[in-house]
C-alpha cells in the first residue's frame, strides 16, 4: 500500500527517522504478521505515511521492542492535502461557452459601431402593425373608390346596373393605383413620415 497516495484517508504525517527506524525493525519483527511486516517495509520508505496505519503497526509490536508513542511521533509533522478541482458538468462548460461568445460579439460590436452602417430604423412595414394598417388602409381606399365609380355612373347613366357595376369596378382600380403611387413615393423618401408604429417611434426619439 502506497503512502504517497493523495487520497489516502485519514491523518497523515511525516516520516522521521524515529518513524523510520521503527517501521523497519517492525518489518523483520516475526511476531507481527505478514500483512503488516509488509505494510511497514512499504511505510519505512515513503516520506509520508498515514497515522492510523502507523499507530496499528506499533499497538501490535511487542511492549518491550516499541517505542514510547510520543517520543514516536516527536518531531513529525501534519500533511495537508488540496482536494480535487472540482470538474465543471458539460451544461455549465457551454453555457461558459455562450457567455464567452456573447461578450466577445458585443465588444466587437462595440468596437466597430463608429465604422458600420446603422440600420434603418425608417424601413417600412418593418411590424406587423405597419403591414395591417398598410392594408386596412389599401382595402378602404378602394372600397371608397368603387362607391364614387359606382354613384358617379349611376347619376350619368340612368340607373344602368352595368354601367353602374363596370363605374364601382372602375373606381376601384384608380383607388389600387392611387394607393399604389403613394407606396412608391413613401418608399423612395425616407424622409416622409411613414404611417402607424414608425410614425410614432420617430416621434418619441
Amino acid at each position: 500500500m502506497s503512502s504517497d497516495d493523495p487520497n489516502q484517508p485519514g491523518l497523515v504525517i511525516t516520516v522521521t527517522e524515529s518513524i523510520r527506524s521503527f517501521l523497519l525493525s517492525a518489518s523483520n519483527d516475526r511476531r507481527l504478521s505478514e500483512e503488516l511486516r509488509e505494510l511497514a517495509l512499504t511505510l519505512s520508505s515513503a516520506a509520508n505515511a498515514p497515522y492510523k496505519q502507523i499507530r496499528s503497526i506499533w499497538m501490535e509490536s511487542a511492549f518491550d521492542s516499541r517505542p514510547g508513542l510520543i517520543s514516536l511521533f516527536s518531531g513529525s509533522n501534519f500533511v495537508f492535502t488540496s482536494p480535487k478541482p472540482r470538474e465543471k458538468s458539460e451544461e455549465l462548460k457551454e453555457r461558459l461557452r455562450k457567455l464567452k461568445e456573447l461578450a466577445e460579439r458585443k465588444e466587437y460590436q462595440e468596437l466597430v459601431k463608429d465604422i458600420t452602417p446603422k440600420k434603418d430604423l425608417n424601413e417600412p412595414f418593418s411590424t406587423y402593425k405597419d403591414q395591417i394598417g398598410f392594408g386596412l388602409h389599401v382595402a378602404l381606399t378602394m372600397f371608397t373608390g368603387y362607391l364614387v365609380g359606382y354613384f358617379a355612373f349611376r347619376a350619368l347613366f340612368n340607373h344602368s346596373p352595368i354601367m353602374n357595376s363596370a363605374g364601382g369596378i372602375l373606381g376601384l382600380v384608380f383607388g389600387m393605383l392611387l394607393e399604389t403611387f403613394l407606396f412608391i413615393i413613401r418608399t423612395s423618401e425616407p424622409n416622409l413620415k411613414l404611417p402607424s408604429s414608425t410614425s410614432r417611434f420617430k416621434k418619441n426619439q
